[in-house]
Formats: structure tokens, C-alpha cells, sequence
């Protein structure tokens, strides 16, 4: 019989951000909720595999894919609810209190976003993020999502899709999916690099598309630009 917290981390390439992300999770093997930690890999060239093999996770490799990683993931978890947690997110103090919590009442559950940066920008992309989650029950993958097997296996799993495979679940969990009251810490890189509202506009325009029936595969090649 399935039991405990399987989290399962996709990566790529993911060696300076994934320390960070594994000691938060220490908080979780100390309450006793963790089962396995998975980290499933699509083929890094730099030192992701060996900070995950020192930190005692499951390997799981393959293509790279996202959605497929999640999915060969999930496959190889063995825990009755699953946490998906992205590299570049860092949990916050006292999750496993709020996981255990709606472990004992059910549901799927999202963190709430936060980025590592100040300033105004910063606070309106995170806001946005956490107010679609409570109006459409869409979280993105960085807010770490919590989902029991039962619910995941109803849904179909994860689609082997490059980008949105995160919504993709939303959508066919029904969209029932509560934001719990602690944020995690994501990495603001990619918008600093490309601008704050440049890149989250983008967002928003990817999502709309993807909504209407965009190609996955197309979506992904302009999200990589």
C-alpha cells in the first residue's frame, strides 16, 4: 500500500539552483512525511545528476520534455501524494506543517509565488500568478503543486508535452485546486534577463494561445526565444 510524500523534481542542466531546492526538503524527511525524493533528469551535461545522487534522490533520466520527465516521474514515485517542485524553487519555512495538513483533508494545493527580488514588479507578476490560481485554479509548475495519486491517476497524469503541461493537469483536475498560505521562493533570472513585464506579458499571451489550441511544441520553441 502506497504511503508518505513522493516529491519529484524535473531537471535540466539544473546544478547551481538544485542545493538550495534539496536542503529545503529537509524540513519534510525531518516531520517524517517524505517517502522519496525523484529527481528526473533530461539529459544534464553539468553537475546536476551528482548533487542528486549525494543527496540520496531517485534517478530517473530520459528525454527532455518536461511534461515527459514529470510523467516518467510520477511512474516511478511510490508515495500516496505527490509533490512536483520545480529546481529553481525553494520551499518555505514550515511547509511541511501546511503539506502534512492537506494530506489528512484532500485536495490539490499550490504554494503561493514569490521571487527572489524585491521591488514592485516582482510583487504584481507574483500577485497575478496567485490570483489565477484562486480564480481559475491554473497554478504554474513553480508554485509547487501537491496532488494525491488517486487525483493524479483520475486525471490522466502528466501529457509528454514540452510547455503547459502544468496547466494541462490544472485543467483536467477540474481546476479544484486551493493556494496554500506560504510562498516559495522561485528565481527571478529569466526575468531579469528578459524584463519583467516583457516576459510576464508573454506569459499571459503564451497561456492565451495554449487556452485556444495552440501546438505545445510551437509554444515551447517561442518560450525558448
Amino acid at each position: 500500500m502506497r504511503a508518505g510524500l513522493s516529491v519529484i523534481i524535473p531537471t535540466l542542466d539544473a546544478g547551481q539552483a538544485l542545493p538550495a531546492c534539496l536542503a529545503a526538503l529537509f524540513e519534510g524527511l525531518h516531520a517524517g512525511i517524505i517517502r522519496e525524493v525523484i529527481v528526473t533528469d533530461g539529459g544534464s551535461r553539468d553537475a546536476t545528476r551528482r548533487i542528486a545522487e549525494a543527496a540520496g534522490a531517485v534517478i530517473v533520466t530520459g528525454p527532455a520534455s518536461r511534461g515527459g520527465q514529470l510523467r516518467r516521474g510520477a511512474a516511478a514515485a511510490g508515495g500516496a501524494w505527490l509533490l512536483i517542485l520545480h529546481a529553481d524553487t525553494v520551499l518555505p519555512e514550515g511547509w511541511a506543517g501546511a503539506v502534512a495538513a492537506r494530506m489528512e483533508t484532500g485536495g490539490a494545493a499550490a504554494f503561493r509565488l514569490g521571487f527572489d527580488a524585491g521591488g514592485m514588479a516582482a510583487r504584481l507578476v507574483a500577485g497575478w500568478a496567485n490570483l489565477r490560481t484562486v480564480a481559475f485554479g491554473l497554478p504554474y509548475g513553480d508554485q509547487a503543486l501537491l496532488v494525491s495519486r488517486r487525483d493524479y491517476e483520475a486525471a490522466g497524469g502528466y501529457r509528454d508535452i514540452p510547455l503547459m503541461e502544468d496547466v494541462a493537469l490544472a485543467r483536467a483536475l477540474g481546476g479544484r485546486i486551493a493556494l496554500l498560505p506560504l510562498a516559495v521562493t522561485t528565481s527571478a533570472a529569466r526575468y531579469r534577463r528578459d524584463g519583467w513585464f516583457r516576459r510576464g506579458g508573454r506569459n499571459l499571451w503564451l497561456l492565451a494561445r495554449y487556452l485556444a489550441g495552440a501546438d505545445p511544441e510551437r509554444l515551447a520553441a517561442r518560450y525558448r526565444r
